[in-house]
């Protein structure tokens, strides 16, 4: 039962991404008297077969199977857990917690297959199944947490620990486990619990209704009519627009879809200002246009139950209760990091606004810098200053290309090694691809990894990594299942896919997030996961290899010549590297520091649209700039619980990503093997085996410092500041 250490997941993205055992017999059987029903003929509920250990069913997947599926799988896990909760003997970790950790595993596999399908091939028929059965499985962990004799027993087996000779993994499981049942509510009385259970389910239904909302203003385009229209853009971005509108049927226009991948390279580099604010309010109004995809009201009441069910948890706010499960542990502590961040960040942007005003200005008709003008006449200066022009580097980073590269990053690093499967691994799609990875120095088998690179009608945006099944030693080794989804727009056939070099940090960070389940070495799953402040660090660190030489010479090669990206453009490209430092820090931090300011309302009573304009001016939100996410389509927040008052997570990570970097070039070597070895040990192997501020100066012998984040963001450094503990 991995949920229980999730504190505030929501139920999708806990089935769809949650950490797995391999399909094992449950160890705590019903009593012998009891006859347990037949297994159904429904794919879905099936042992995982096949090569490595069983793998996915994914060419059997239909929506109209997970009905039965989730019936019989959640009537299982009901008697497994009454076999725990009706065992005579005294409660030991064996028949508690290891038994918890088997129960409903064939639950947890189907969730899996569910939340994979209702992410990345999200039909009406899917969204449907998500508005009937989010509130459904919410209901069903929830009388599992509220059991009161089966919480007697954890709470039984914690507070013998001490007595119990268990290993540094079981005594961490056992800790794990009891306070996961305390934060999710086991201590409250019944009418709370009741109360509790109710704005779950509730949750649970606005959480749909926010993805589903979310995913129809995503899957919307702007049509343009003639190619003069795209003047300024690459050629292979207009080839590449050309085919996405004759898929939709739409021969002879071009279509710029309403996703950060396509919208992003029109904002930089489209000549056309007309059609740059038209793309741009599309973009950043999704969820916000007073229609029916509208997700205002939706948002006012999930922040609301929100509130109200941390009032009843006994937390001061949402905040509050989200983190403290976290490195961070207080709101005050990460709004104080934040703000340390923001006022060079806010100073950074005048004089980015002022230099790019200053070239405005010398063109006719004068332009006052406009958000839709930002990012043009950013690239702008940057070709004046360094001469510079982002589309000189796509040709350099073709999409299959960088994928090698990362899988050459992780062989120098780490010793893995990969070679693409094909025909005997079932895939969710055509686009789907399989790759076998191996232990270089052994051989040995480590993991399934699936790419699934391209945006399509019903997948949602952006990028992530899921594990389809967890690394652990619980019942024997298993085969560690990871995919890594993006959103690139597929070129025209016979093309190449040329990507930014921020696609290729992208590709890189998501496959840091891979790399991390690759060489996790835990012998529970549960203790797989990470804090939500702790698992950005491994992803965001790995970014930094795509500009090293060695990945260049060997994959940056100019997809026609052939030729390796010259060092001239290399050091072009690294003395820009603080360029424009100002925009991206306070596009992303303005989110973080909205979502945190918005989930410490104590009452939780809001308007969406007026908080979020109201608490930009009170912060000093340059003009020039919009929120990376505005709340109306801020999917990490209101898709689920999952990021909410945690968006500022991936700062606290960047403060050990930017120290851990630092600590490979101080040997002069970024490959160090050294380096790469302890990160290995203390950081990826070792899941949440300790505590991870403690993994963090095991690895590099103090805590992490802040003024590593503002040098590589180029912003003045003060006095040494820890961020990580």
């Amino acid at each position: 039962m991995r949920h229980f250490l999730i504190a505030g997941a929501s139920l999708i993205a806990l089935l769809g991404c949650a950490s797995s055992t391999t399909s094992t017999p449950v160890a705590v059987a019903p009593p012998a008297e009891q006859a347990q029903p037949a297994v159904p003929a429904n794919p879905l509920l099936a042992e995982w077969t096949g090569p490595y250990g069983g793998v996915p069913p994914w060419d059997q997947v239909k929506p109209e199977l997970f009905p039965e599926a989730f019936t019989f799988a959640i009537d299982e896990q009901r008697r497994e857990i009454e076999a725990i909760v009706n065992n005579e003997a005294a409660p030991s970790f064996e028949n508690t917690i290891v038994a918890l950790e088997r129960a409903g595993d064939r639950l947890d596999r189907v969730g899996r297959l569910y939340g994979v399908m209702t992410a990345n091939m999200n039909s009406p028929a899917y969204q449907a199944l998500d508005r009937e059965w989010s509130p459904k499985l919410s209901a069903v962990f929830d009388e599992i947490t509220f059991n009161q004799k089966l919480f007697a027993r954890v709470a039984a087996v914690y507070e013998g620990r001490a007595g119990a000779s268990l290993t540094q993994q079981q005594l961490r499981l056992t800790e794990r486990t009891f306070e996961g049942f305390v934060r999710a509510g086991a201590k409250l009385t019944e009418a709370q619990k009741t109360e509790v259970a109710r704005l779950n389910q509730e949750l649970a239904v606005l959480f749909a209704d926010f993805r589903a909302k979310l995913l129809a203003d995503e899957n919307t385009w702007t049509v343009v009519d003639s190619a003069a229209e795209l003047a300024g853009m690459p050629q292979s971005y207009i080839d590449s627009a050309r085919a996405a509108a004759e898929e939709r049927g739409l021969a002879g226009k071009w279509i710029i879809v309403n996703t950060r991948s396509s919208v992003d390279p029109i904002l930089s580099f489209a000549a056309n200002r007309a059609l740059r604010e038209k793309v741009w309010r599309k973009f950043v109004n999704r969820g916000d246009n007073g229609d029916a995809n509208d997700t205002n009201a939706t948002i006012a009441k999930i922040v609301k139950l929100r509130a109200d069910r941390a009032a009843v948890l006994g937390y001061p706010t949402h905040a509050h209760r989200r983190m403290d499960d976290t490195m961070a542990k207080d709101p005050a502590r990460a709004m104080d990091l934040m703000m340390r961040v923001w006022t060079p960040a806010v100073a950074r942007v005048r004089e980015e606004v002022r230099d790019m005003q200053a070239l405005a200005n010398r063109e006719r008709p004068r332009v006052t810098i406009e958000p839709w003008d930002y990012l043009y006449y950013a690239e702008k200066v940057r070709k004046q200053r360094y001469n510079l022009d982002q589309s000189e580097l796509k040709p350099y980073f073709e999409l299959n290309n960088m994928i090698n590269a990362a899988f050459y990053m992780a062989e120098r690093l780490y010793g893995l090694q990969f070679k693409e499967v094909t025909g005997t691994v079932p895939v969710f799609h055509p686009d789907v691809r399989v790759w076998d990875v191996t232990d270089k120095a052994t051989g040995r088998h480590v993991a399934l990894f699936y790419g699934d690179n391209y945006a399509r009608a019903g997948k949602r945006s952006g990028a992530w990594m899921t594990t389809y099944r967890t690394q652990s030693t619980f019942d024997g080794p298993s085969t560690t299942l990871a995919s890594n989804n993006n959103n690139f727009t597929k070129g025209a056939p016979g093309e190449p896919v040329l990507i930014s070099l921020d696609d290729a940090e992208t590709l890189f960070h998501e496959f840091g997030h891979a790399i991390h389940s690759f060489l996790q070495n835990v012998e529970y799953p549960s203790l797989a996961g990470t804090p939500r402040d702790f698992v950005e660090y491994p992803s965001q660190v790995h970014e930094h290899w795509v500009l090293t030489r060695d990945v260049l010479d060997r994959f940056a090669r100019h997809y026609q010549t052939g030729e390796p990206m010259p060092q001239a453009l290399v050091d072009r490209v690294k003395r820009s590297e603080k360029f424009n430092q100002g925009y991206a820090t306070v596009s992303y931090l303005s989110s973080a520091i909205v979502d945190m300011k918005l989930h410490t309302l104590p009452g939780g009573v809001v308007d969406a649209d007026a908080f979020e304009r109201e608490t930009l001016a009170a912060i000093g939100m340059p003009r020039e700039i919009v929120m990376r996410h505005r709340l109306p389509q801020f999917g990490h927040l209101f898709s689920s619980d999952a990021y909410s008052a945690g968006y500022y997570s991936y700062l606290w990570s960047e403060v050990m990503d930017a120290d851990t970097w630092k600590a490979f070039e101080e040997t002069g070597d970024v490959w160090s093997p050294a380096i790469a070895a302890k990160m290995r040990e203390h950081i990826l192997a070792n899941g949440n085996i300790i505590d991870r501020a403690e993994a963090y100066r095991a690895f590099r012998g103090r805590d992490p410092d802040v003024n590593a984040l503002l040098e590589v963001r180029g912003f003045p450094t003060g006095a040494t500041k820890t961020g990580g503990r």
